[in-house]
């Protein structure tokens, strides 16, 4: 069964809702990452070698990760608090200097470990090349304890959690079973290997893949095997919530395993599909500190994850912005509710 998103939310409500983001604070915890983007042209072949050559035109930096998640709700206008951790060297004080720049509250544990980087080479808007940096280490007992002091030292002042996992180390099993501890709504960006550790968490939003990947199946094929794998997911996890990105074709809403709706994507041009995630993790967790409401906060989600895929590399979207891409798309945007 369709129905028309004016039947749900209008821009006034939005707009509304949008005011009272201020008042929120949202406590962003995981892996963060150096973003490098190295912009250039190639105009010839090497001679050492069948590979282009980039003429490097431009640099830039940018929050990802649990950087990225944080950025995108402070963009938004909500208020948030970044937990993480950095190496002890020249790329862990570009963070720190771009998280200072961006006005992030945050705790940054320094850790005798490189801070994690990628860089992206990019050619007319097309990478063609990643170089990933990186050393891998879980939190040693003593740094658990110094995450569970600040965090201790925030709860009250915090909304909801969010938890940005990339699989670097940060989030162990004991840092996720003291979350579950403080009673506080805890939304999870997933990595596959940690299912385990997100049982009974208010929701979760991977990607298809990772949904896929997170409960052992491989041969997915349409969009009913992958509403199966959510109603799997829902009951191997009893979390209340999820949320399955499906790329171009939008998101899969599950406000339990027999209520789900199928949100089409409203992109208009996909450049770049990084960060798109943390994208969809952090609005819907803002969204969702002032609405209550589990798909009006999906759907205010994928229209700001329309606007960023729509521009190169992590980028964010703010209120002007978002408000603007909203009202000359919503009125025409069905979504389905799917029949269980």
């Amino acid at each position: 069964m369709k129905f028309n998103l004016k039947k749900l939310i209008d821009i006034e409500k939005v707009k509304k809702n949008f005011l009272k983001f201020s008042s929120k604070s949202i406590l962003v915890i995981g892996d963060i990452i150096l973003d490098h983007y190295i912009l250039g042209e190639v105009e010839r072949i090497s001679p050492e070698a069948p590979v282009p050559v980039v003429e490097v035109k431009n640099e830039k930096f940018s929050l990802g990760g649990a950087g990225n998640t944080s950025l995108n709700i402070k963009q938004m206008g909500g208020d948030v608090f970044l937990i993480t951790a950095i190496g002890k060297d020249k790329n862990g004080k570009i963070l720190k200097k771009i998280i200072e720049k961006e006005k992030i509250n945050s705790f940054l544990l320094e850790r005798n470990l490189p801070t994690i980087i990628k860089t992206r080479v990019i050619v007319k808007n097309q990478q063609v090349l990643r170089i990933d940096k990186e050393k891998t280490e879980e939190l040693k007992k003593f740094e658990e304890e110094k995450i569970k002091k600040v965090i201790s030292k925030e709860i009250d002042k915090i909304e909801c959690i969010v938890v940005s996992d990339y699989g670097k180390g940060f989030l162990t099993e004991n840092i996720i079973n003291f979350l579950k501890t403080l009673k506080k709504k805890i939304i999870v960006d997933p990595k596959p290997e940690h299912f385990k550790f997100y049982k009974n968490v208010f929701c979760i939003t991977p990607n298809k893949n990772e949904a896929s990947l997170g409960i052992g199946k491989i041969d997915v094929k349409g969009l009913n095997d992958i509403i199966k794998i959510g109603v799997e997911i829902i009951n191997f996890l009893k979390c209340k919530n999820l949320i399955i990105t499906l790329g171009k074709d939008g998101m899969l809403v599950f406000k339990n395993k027999f209520e789900i709706y199928h949100i089409p994507s409203i992109a208009k041009d996909v450049y770049d599909v990084t960060g798109a995630g943390d994208t969809v993790c952090g609005i819907f967790s803002l969204y969702l500190s002032v609405s209550n409401d589990i798909l009006e906060s999906a759907v205010v989600a994928n229209f700001a994850a329309g606007i960023v895929v729509g521009k190169l590399g992590t980028e964010t979207t703010n209120q002007e912005e978002f408000i603007e891409f909203f009202e000359k798309n919503y009125k025409n945007f069905t979504i389905e509710k799917i029949k269980v």
